[in-house]
């Protein structure tokens, strides 16, 4: 277990908050796959809260007492996730938990969340079922899978592509988006050219790729996480297939461009956030400036999203915050502006935010 201090909370704050009597009792909890195959995206949605946990903890804190993150590295593996998560509320009592990364891991943890009444915000994962029925104690602050899968099939079919592939993940997060995808294709009045199941941790390739081909797809679309996709492109292109390639924004980082090398040129990746370059947007704004220079990326973006939902259920929890009072404060947030988008939640809607777009990526950026 890796305890972290805010980076940028100098050693004289710190030891003037606790001259006062402050400490750090507003602790929060996270378990994602920090090393592993989607570790690019996960540590660039952690450098993007930590963004704005630092900026509360630089002014004070929270009613005087600076937020502290206990972050657990699950490697991605949903066993892990769920045992990180009893040590974070049984062992640890953290207040919160806070951007766990995965469908099926964060399935793993709700059972915890509601037998100790611990609220979970903002999920790294757009699943549905984190949404609909309704989750007493998750917050979601990004939109869902199946908006976006669905997005991407009507963008391809808009665009004349008529036979379009589907590579899915054989675990809930791809039952869920393939679930999108379908909805796509029922409004756009087609079929899948072919449909392939993909194993979470070990994808075989020698047969993905030749169903693919052999299905002549023009495009395909490709639910999976990180490195697993990252190599099924490579092997797409190996095989010789031009096919326009697009992902799910699970895959919207950096490191995935970098890990994607001379095969990232033209995949399409979808959005929940809107462009990390766009000084017009107060929320990237402001997360520009607290970034001093360095390069958002979407993953950065949504972290920052994040961060600021748990800042402000924090401050309106009050001093002295419990589990149900974090729980009442963020049922209670209703029209909250990020700075651009609005949140909002109440005891029958946590979905947070719906917004779905799209980027290409070019020149190692994406581009929208």
């Amino acid at each position: 277990m890796t305890r972290f201090r805010p980076a940028c909370l100098s050693a004289a704050l710190w030891l003037a908050l606790s001259a006062t009597g402050a400490s750090a009792q507003l602790l929060i909890g996270q378990t994602a796959g920090i090393t592993g195959p989607v570790a690019a995206s996960v540590n660039e949605t952690i450098a993007g809260a930590q963004l704005a946990i630092d900026a509360a903890n630089t002014q004070g804190g929270i009613h005087g007492e600076p937020i502290e993150v206990l972050r657990l590295d699950d490697g991605f593996d949903p066993k892990r996730a769920a045992e990180n998560g009893r040590v974070l509320i049984e062992d640890r009592k953290v207040l919160a938990l806070f951007m766990t990364r995965g469908t099926p891991h964060t399935q793993a943890i709700i059972p915890l969340l509601d037998k100790h009444g611990v609220p979970l915000i903002g999920p790294s994962t757009g699943a549905m079922v984190l949404h609909k029925p309704l989750q007493r104690h998750v917050f979601n602050v990004r939109s869902t899978y199946q908006r976006e899968a669905e997005k991407a099939v009507q963008h391809l079919s808009t665009v004349g592509m008529g036979r379009i592939g589907v590579v899915y993940v054989t675990d809930s997060f791809g039952q869920d988006a393939l679930e999108g995808a379908k909805t796509g294709f029922a409004r756009a009045k087609m079929e899948p050219a072919v449909l392939v199941q993909a194993d979470r941790d070990k994808p075989d390739y020698a047969s993905i790729v030749p169903q693919l081909v052999k299905a002549q797809a023009q495009a395909v679309l490709w639910i999976g996480s990180g490195t697993a996709v990252v190599e099924g492109v490579k092997a797409l292109r190996a095989a010789g297939s031009a096919a326009q390639v697009v992902t799910l924004s699970n895959n919207a980082s950096s490191g995935f461009i970098k890990q994607l090398g001379d095969a990232s040129r033209g995949v399409i990746v979808t959005q929940v956030f809107p462009n990390e370059r766009s000084v017009g947007t107060p929320m990237v704004k402001e997360a520009m400036g607290l970034a001093k220079g360095k390069e958002l990326s979407p993953a950065m973006l949504e972290g920052y999203a994040s961060g600021k939902v748990l800042v402000e259920a924090l401050r309106r929890a009050g001093p002295k915050p419990t589990r149900a009072k974090v729980l009442a404060a963020l049922e209670g947030l209703k029209g909250y502006d990020l700075g651009g988008l609005e949140v909002s939640y109440s005891s029958q809607d946590h979905s947070g935010i719906d917004y779905a777009d799209l980027s290409i990526i070019s020149e190692g950026r994406f581009k929208r």
